[in-house]
């Protein structure tokens, strides 16, 4: 008629988790009680990161002689661990002679340590005892060298009980006489009250007699208590569930009925037995209201309720119900105590007492197992870089979420800012006007060989090319400004494919300008056959068939593996890096490489037809700005790989505007400044006398 002790057991472990306690004590019987006990509890605790310091097994005939010496060889083994202890939570198990003992072991204790130094006081400790102990306080109270305060703020764990209907009138209603011979009532009154219930002469010479008009409610609470305690309500149900099974049998049939004296039914032949299938089906509602049903195990379908022991100066106590044990409550809730009716012992400065191996780790730390320690002993280490700790006491240090970095103290995450190029940043205004600036000139380039497209020297440098290598440089200039801005998705597809196809166009207009030059010189040759491929279809076709090839590749890479927006948490610390994923790094090398392809080309081809005798020859100038345009993009390799975020798209539009820049310097100014400031020099006759000097 108790509740599980396994579940008893598990709320010892809430009770411990629920105030932190994770460095205890154990004291327990040296019986094969205790040692299942041990067994029991000492995986839970380990399983829920709380440790024991010591476990005492106390032997059983142990007791106080009276005298000091004696009980302090009777306690030399408790001495050493008890005295020297950290923990504040004591867990006792076994039965109420445990707590007479115990009172005992720390009194002669105390008694000892103020002999040998006055000045050391004993700290109290919060004793959490089993619902198998009761608090016979009186018993110690028999001794003066006792004192029943030291167990002031124990907290206990009780067999559910309720007050029943008329049960004071009853209690006050037992004499000594109670019940005729009742042998218990008769010792329990003259012990209580110091008298003699018996007439014999004799004893009342030593003892006063009783008088029989003695009330039980006039006894203090650790003599007698008046209100039902969980022991005897728990008595109280098992007469009625008795009763009830009996009634149950009788109803069935299962009992031989008979009429005895005073035509009272009697039951004859009832075998123990007989009752058990009666009593695992049980169910019926005391008269306090608790439904009372046994379990599946024949165990009492209950839970248990958490008291707390508050002791006075007079020596009288009163227990306080401060929680309750609720099987039935949902997980994580079946413990609930008010903090606030708890009375703790006296010495504690800090409420809820703690009762650790060493002090709490704050924010910002994580805890470094000690050696040779127990895993509850450890040292506070600061968090590792790039990890916090946001709470106290906190097993390890975990790292942020990928879009959040530590503050200084390592104990909050915070937000990254997001990294990219944006339009109101100086970086980004500075390349949008360099690019705006670099397209204007390129159009004003393009008006000026528009404007004077019958002169000597924009006929003699082929006028379609120079129009689509202009134009295909003015789009170079302007697909810049993809770059800048927060990338989406049309932005990322289209920022490194127009880069890559409109420089191809450019380049293939300078392989075709440089293979026009070398064949207009083997065409002038006497009988050359050379001078029939010499024409604009040459041209085109140079230009369509290498820009076709890198047309080809970017669709390729669109189709397999395009890139998309996407974002890099891990290269900065702070900052959380908005950008375009390219989505096969392959493909996009692949671009690069066969601009330099036909970069390297046109400066072979430009480079050995620098020194032909044409007065309009322009391989000089197309060998200067492909080592321009080379010299560009061999940095910008590894200047690329060695940055990250905003500053990475910086460095590729600023390629993109240099290497343009270049071909347009080179490849343009020195004609425009003949054009525009010598026309005098823009003619047939002029350019060929240049020939000859």
């Amino acid at each position: 008629m108790v509740p599980s002790e396994g579940l008893q057991y598990q709320g010892i472990i809430q009770l411990l988790l629920h105030f932190r306690w994770k460095w205890v004590g154990l004291i327990t019987p040296a019986n094969d009680a205790g040692e299942r006990f041990l067994e029991t509890i000492e995986p839970m605790l380990f399983k829920n990161g709380i440790c024991s310091e010591f476990t005492e097994r106390v032997e059983p005939n142990m007791h106080y002689s009276g005298n000091v010496l004696e009980t302090l060889g009777e306690k030399r083994v408790l001495l050493p661990n008890f005295m020297k202890s950290k923990a504040n939570a004591v867990l006792i198990y076994g039965e109420s002679l445990s707590i007479i003992w115990l009172s005992s072991a720390i009194k002669t204790m105390e008694v000892a340590e103020l002999l040998l130094s006055p000045k050391k006081l004993r700290a109290g400790k919060v004793w959490i005892t089993t619902a198998q102990i009761d608090f016979i306080l009186y018993v110690l109270q028999k001794f003066a060298y006792f004192d029943t305060q030291m167990f002031h703020g124990a907290i206990s764990f009780a067999i559910h009980s309720k007050e029943i209907h008329n049960f004071q009138d009853f209690l006050q209603d037992i004499y000594p006489d109670w019940m005729g011979r009742n042998g218990f009532i008769k010792d329990f009154w003259e012990h209580a009250y110091s008298c003699l219930v018996s007439n014999s002469s004799l004893l009342k010479v030593i003892r006063a007699a009783c008088t029989g008009e003695e009330m039980l409610e006039s006894l203090p609470a650790p003599v007698f208590e008046m209100s039902m305690t969980g022991h005897s309500y728990s008595i109280y149900n098992a007469v009625y569930a008795l009763a009830h099974a009996l009634n149950s049998m009788h109803l069935a049939g299962a009992i031989h009925k008979g009429r005895a004296a005073g035509g009272r039914l009697a039951l004859r032949y009832v075998e123990p037995w007989q009752l058990h299938s009666f009593l695992q089906r049980i169910s019926f509602n005391n008269s306090a209201g608790d439904e009372i049903t046994l379990n599946e195990y024949g165990e009492l379908a209950a839970g248990f309720d958490i008291t707390n022991l508050v002791t006075f100066p007079n020596h009288s106590y009163v227990r306080v119900k401060v929680g309750r044990l609720d099987p039935q409550a949902p997980p994580g809730k079946q413990l609930t105590i008010n903090e606030n009716r708890v009375k703790w012992h006296r010495s504690f400065t800090k409420v809820p007492p703690p009762s650790v191996c060493n002090d709490i780790c704050h924010s910002g730390y994580g805890k470094k197992k000690k050696e040779g320690k127990k895993f509850c002993c450890y040292d506070c280490d600061p968090c590792p870089e790039g990890m916090i700790s946001n709470e106290k006491d906190m097993e390890t240090c975990v790292s942020c979420p990928a879009d959040q970095y530590p503050n200084k103290d390592q104990d909050l995450c915070i937000s990254k800012i997001p990294n990219f190029l944006a339009f109101h940043e100086t970086l980004a205004i500075v390349s949008a006007t360099s690019a705006l600036l670099f397209s204007l000139i390129t159009i004003l380039v393009l008006s000026i060989f528009i404007k004077h497209r019958d002169t000597a020297i924009v006929k003699a440098n082929n006028r379609s090319l120079t129009y689509i290598l202009l134009i295909s440089l003015l789009l170079c200039f302007l697909c810049s400004l993809l770059f800048i801005g927060k990338p989406n998705k049309v932005t990322c597809l289209l920022r490194q494919t127009a880069f890559g196809i409109v420089f191809s166009v450019a380049l293939s207009s300078i392989l075709a300008k440089t293979i026009l030059v070398v064949l207009a010189f083997m065409a002038t040759k006497p009988g050359s056959s050379i001078r029939k491929w010499v024409g604009k279809e040459l041209s085109y076709s140079i230009v369509l068939s290498s820009s076709m090839v890198q047309v080809g590749i970017c669709a390729f890479w669109l189709g397999a593996s395009p890139p998309f927006p996407d974002l890099d948490t891990n290269s900065m610390n702070e900052e959380i890096v908005v950008l375009c994923n390219e989505g096969s790094i392959l493909m996009f090398y692949c671009v690069l490489g066969y601009l330099g392809f036909l970069a390297t080309v046109s400066f072979t081809v430009a480079f050995l037809a620098r020194k032909l005798p044409d007065s309009f020859n322009e391989a000089k100038f197309i060998t200067f700005s492909m080592l321009v345009f080379c010299s560009v993009w061999l940095s910008f390799i590894p200047t690329y790989l060695s940055t990250r975020g905003k500053y990475m798209v910086a460095v590729e539009i600023f390629s993109i505007l240099a290497s343009s820049t270049g071909l347009l310097a080179c490849l343009f100014f020195p004609k425009c400044y003949i054009i525009v400031v010598r026309p005098d020099l823009n003619n047939r006759q002029q350019l060929t006398q240049k020939k000859y000097k």
